[in-house]
């Protein structure tokens, strides 16, 4: 049996807080994705706690009928627990060394097993059908566990929101960018 998993970056919020709301454009952005994904018999959500991704699939939830199932394992990496100028070199560096950890941090690896565990729940479940909400430096781990080529420059790249379609008929998906940015 083919499982389709989407995974959505959120849309765009008002900062990184775990309580960061959606921006205005980010609201109407929600809108469209729930436009966006009606049409994908989704049976399943499971989204970052963090504000911004859970009002980021509100929208869908809601004209679906399907409750969202909060997963702290989806919640944003952190780099550090300090603020650094260069955390963009730092970030670029751990996707090279994915053992790399920074004071208060979590490395790349600790942090793509996290959301690969929930990716392994959903393929064992009933569902054919899931949408994933987080966000995008965990995405483009979870990403790169099953495609090592994609990386920092590929993190760079994602828009707000973003949609990426996995399709699996066994362990190692197909990968596919379905979200045009506007």
């Amino acid at each position: 049996m083919i499982k389709h998993v989407y995974v959505v970056r959120h849309c765009k919020a008002e900062g990184q807080e775990p309580d960061a709301k959606l921006t205005e454009p980010g609201i109407q952005q929600a809108e469209n994705l729930a436009e966006f994904l009606l049409d994908k018999d989704i049976e399943s959500i499971v989204s970052s706690p963090f504000e911004r991704a859970f009002r980021t699939i509100a929208p869908l939830a809601e004209q679906i009928g399907v409750e969202v199932v909060l997963d702290d394992r989806l919640a944003e990496r952190i780099l550090s627990s300090k603020n650094h100028p260069d955390w963009r070199d730092m970030l670029r560096k751990t996707y090279d060394d994915l053992d790399l950890r920074y004071e208060g941090g979590e490395s790349s690896s600790t942090a793509m097993g996290r959301a690969i565990s929930v990716v392994m729940e959903v393929l064992n479940s009933e569902y054919k059908n899931i949408v994933f909400v987080s966000h995008g430096n965990l995405i483009s781990l979870l990403l790169k566990h099953f495609d090592d080529r994609i990386g920092f420059k590929e993190w760079e790249s994602l828009s707000n929101p973003d949609v990426f379609h996995l399709s699996f008929s066994e362990n190692k998906p197909s990968i596919r960018r379905i979200w045009a940015p506007h």
